[in-house]
C-alpha cells in the first residue's frame, strides 16, 4: 500500500506539472485584466488604455482596463499582487504608485511589495513641467518662484496626487535644495484632472505635471511653465528651461509608467508579457500616439533589464527621500 500510494502521489505531481506547463504554453487562453491605480482620463490610464489596444492584436485575447483608483495606489496594488499568479491579472502604475507609495508608505500595505510584486515593463516616460497659476501670482520664471516662495513662507501652495505622489515628493526635494522653502501641501484624492483646475483657478500655486495634459490650459493662459525636467529642452517648449538651467543639476523628477504582476507568476508568462509590451511600444499607432503627446517608450531588452531598472529607482528615490527628510503619518 505505501509503494502504491508514492507512485499515485508521483503520478498527480507530474500531472499538475505538466498541466501547469500546458498552461504556461497556451497562455493567454483567455481575457487579461490590466488594472489602473486611478479614476480614468489620467496618463497612466490613458497609456494603459493604448498599450489594451496593442495587446489585444498581439496576444489575441481581450484585454479588459479595469480602474481601481484609492489609497495612494494600496488599493489597485494589493489586488494584482493577491490575484492567482497565472498572468491574467496585471497592473500598470507609476512612479507614485509603484516606487514612491511602497518606500513612504510601506506600513500601510498589508502585503511586502518586495517580495509579492514583479515588474513586468516599463511602458512610458514622460517629461514633467513645473507649472504655476497666472491668477494672482507674480512669479514668472523659475528664479522668481524660488525668491517669491523665501519672501512669502507658508504662504504658496503646492498641489499633489496625494501623500507620497511624485508632485508630492519632488517638491519637499525642491523645498529642501533650494535652501528650505516653507510651502504648504495640498493633496488631492481626484488625481490630476483636479490638481490642474485648482492651478488653473490659483486655489494652489504651482505643481509638477506630464507635459502631455496641461497644453490647452497654457495655451489659454491659465498656467505658465516655469522648468521642465527633461534632459533638454522640448522641441515643443523651447522657451521652458530644464531643471538643470534653472540651477538644480541631477534632480530628475520624471513621470514614469511600467506594468507589474504578482510575483508569482512563472518567467515563461512574464516573457512573453515583456515582449508583448515592447512589441506593442514600437508599433506604428502608439510611437505616433506617444510622438504627439511627449512621451517616450522605454527601450527594456528584457524583463530583467527592467527589474534591475526598477531596483536601482528605488534605491535613488529611498536616499532622496531620506536626504529631504520627508516622513509620512503612517
Amino acid at each position: 500500500m505505501i509503494g502504491f500510494a508514492r507512485v499515485l502521489a508521483s503520478a498527480l505531481c507530474l500531472a499538475l506539472g505538466a498541466g501547469s506547463a500546458l498552461a504556461q504554453a497556451q497562455y493567454p487562453a483567455k481575457t487579461i485584466r490590466i488594472l489602473v491605480p486611478y479614476a480614468p482620463g489620467g496618463l497612466t490610464d490613458v497609456v494603459a488604455r493604448h498599450y489594451a489596444e496593442q495587446l489585444r492584436k498581439s496576444l489575441g485575447q481581450n484585454v479588459l482596463v479595469e480602474n481601481k483608483p484609492g489609497a495612494s495606489g494600496i488599493i489597485a496594488i494589493e489586488q494584482m499582487a493577491r490575484a492567482a499568479p497565472d498572468g491574467y491579472t496585471i497592473m500598470i502604475g507609476n512612479i507614485s504608485t509603484n516606487c514612491l507609495t511602497p518606500v513612504l508608505l510601506a506600513k500601510r500595505m498589508t502585503i511586502n511589495y518586495d517580495r509579492d510584486v514583479q515588474i513586468i515593463a516599463r511602458t512610458a516616460d514622460a517629461p514633467v513641467f513645473f507649472l504655476a497659476t497666472t491668477s494672482n501670482f507674480p512669479p514668472k520664471t523659475f528664479a522668481e518662484f524660488i525668491a517669491y516662495a523665501k519672501a512669502h513662507p507658508g504662504d504658496v501652495r503646492y498641489a499633489s496626487a496625494g501623500i507620497g505622489a511624485y508632485q508630492h515628493v519632488n517638491t519637499e526635494i525642491l523645498a529642501k535644495r533650494a535652501g528650505g522653502l516653507q510651502l504648504v501641501h495640498i493633496p488631492f484624492k481626484d488625481g490630476g484632472s483636479s490638481i490642474l483646475k485648482d492651478v488653473a483657478s490659483g486655489d494652489t500655486h504651482v505643481s509638477w505635471f506630464n507635459v502631455t495634459n496641461p497644453v490647452g490650459m497654457i495655451k489659454a493662459g491659465k498656467v505658465r511653465p516655469l522648468a521642465v525636467a527633461a534632459p533638454q529642452r522640448l522641441a515643443a517648449w523651447p522657451d521652458v528651461p530644464t531643471i538643470a538651467e534653472v540651477g538644480f543639476p541631477g534632480f530628475r523628477p520624471s513621470q514614469w509608467n511600467a506594468a507589474f504582476a504578482p510575483a508569482g507568476v512563472p518567467r515563461e508568462i512574464i516573457d512573453k508579457l515583456h515582449s508583448a509590451f515592447a512589441a506593442a511600444a514600437n508599433s506604428p499607432e502608439l510611437k505616433a500616439i506617444f510622438e504627439k503627446g511627449g512621451l517616450i517608450a522605454p527601450s527594456d531588452k528584457s524583463a530583467d533589464e527592467a527589474r534591475a531598472w526598477l531596483k536601482q529607482e528605488m534605491e535613488t528615490w529611498r536616499r532622496d527621500i531620506a536626504d529631504a527628510g520627508i516622513k509620512v503619518d503612517e
